[in-house]
């Protein structure tokens, strides 16, 4: 069994209707590390701490974003989800059920499926766009028919006519179009989770206003969760209901849209937040939120990770690991500056967006 990090029922906020809401998917002490090459043996082994110890809920119905810089383990944590790259450690439940132990991959992996950024690469070249849609259905036993049927029920549904697309390939589309194809195909298992990988970072901005109402139809048509996955904030807060900031290979907070957007409560998502373009000239400004580079996933800082670029920073975060804690109502941080009670000198930061 693993050993968590802090309490994981801190995670759950409480559903409008009262009692706490329930989760569709929970990871618990989620990590994942990548070997150096050509450390080992004569040299010291080192290691990318890609994902370091990640807890974190979605809830039935939700969008969860999740949000950070490059490098912070936002794909890795997809993938780990999706069980294309196998954990180092940490469990994922479905629905109750811990996968790969009461819930086999095999079905786990119907209920989940991911859309990801790069359009073209994940599509097979040699497959019309109609095989590429009734392709998993076909592995889990779908007669080819049916499977075909699918196909084109879904293409429709993605808005792209079955007469005019089903018989094409790949290259004959454009990135949108091949986008469209990618998320028909994702649903063609009937999942229940779908992760969204930059799905809709690649696309102009008008083909991108309708991939993401094309995602809000489709969710409340099909009853499907996203995790969704983006660099662009102003996406985020259209798209999802909670948001997740990961830094560095952990969770920085988490908690509800307006909490997160008016009152965030870590300093690093503070800085995102700043970093969001402004229309109003007199809003903007060329310093940048944040100074300095972030630290290397080789040799991440002691204490608190995100210290060493923190202007709020005391001796007890270059010494302490802050956990995941409730902050307030549904939102949590792991900031010792943000924690009540908490025993430092200095007060509990809040900071408005």
């Amino acid at each position: 069994m693993i050993n968590l990090v802090g309490e994981p029922t801190h995670l759950l906020p409480v559903g409008e209707r009262g009692g706490p809401a329930q989760p569709l998917i929970s990871v618990r002490g989620l990590l994942k590390h990548f070997p150096v090459k050509g450390s080992g043996f004569l040299k010291p082994k080192k290691v990318v701490h890609a994902v370091d110890g990640v807890n974190f809920d979605i809830l039935k119905g939700e969008t969860l974003g999740v949000v950070g810089e490059s490098g912070c383990g936002k794909s890795t944590t997809a993938r780990l989800l999706m069980q294309l790259i196998t954990p180092d450690r940490g469990e994922i439940l479905f629905d109750g059920e811990t996968v790969g132990e009461t819930l086999p991959l095999s079905e786990y992996r119907r209920q989940v499926q991911m859309v990801f950024q790069d359009s073209y690469a994940s599509l097979n070249p040699r497959l019309t766009i109609e095989e590429s849609i009734a392709f998993a259905p076909r592995v889990h036993g779908v007669p080819a028919a049916k499977a075909i049927a699918r196909a084109h029920d879904l293409l429709h549904r993605v808005g792209l006519e079955p007469v005019r697309f089903a018989g094409r390939y790949p290259h004959e589309l454009s990135g949108g179009q091949r986008q469209r194809v990618n998320i028909a195909r994702a649903l063609a298992l009937e999942p229940r989770l779908v992760i969204l990988d930059e799905a809709v970072s690649a696309l102009d901005k008008s083909v991108e206003a309708q991939v993401l109402n094309l995602l809000l139809d489709l969710k409340r048509d099909f009853g499907l969760t996203y995790l969704f996955i983006s660099h662009d904030l102003n996406v985020v807060r259209f798209m999802c209901e909670r948001v997740m900031v990961m830094y560095l290979g952990k969770v920085a907070e988490i908690g509800e849209r307006d909490a997160i957007f008016e009152r965030t409560r870590h300093p690093y998502s503070s800085a995102l937040l700043a970093s969001m373009p402004k229309m109003d000239p007199g809003e903007r400004t060329l310093e940048p939120p944040l100074s300095g580079d972030p630290p290397n996933p080789i040799d991440p800082p002691a204490g608190c990770r995100f210290h060493t670029r923190c202007s709020f920073a005391e001796d007890i975060c270059r010494q302490t690991l802050p956990p995941l804690a409730r902050i307030s109502g549904a939102q949590s941080a792991a900031c010792l500056m943000a924690m009540p009670n908490s025993g430092h000198s200095g007060a509990p930061v809040q900071m408005e967006a």
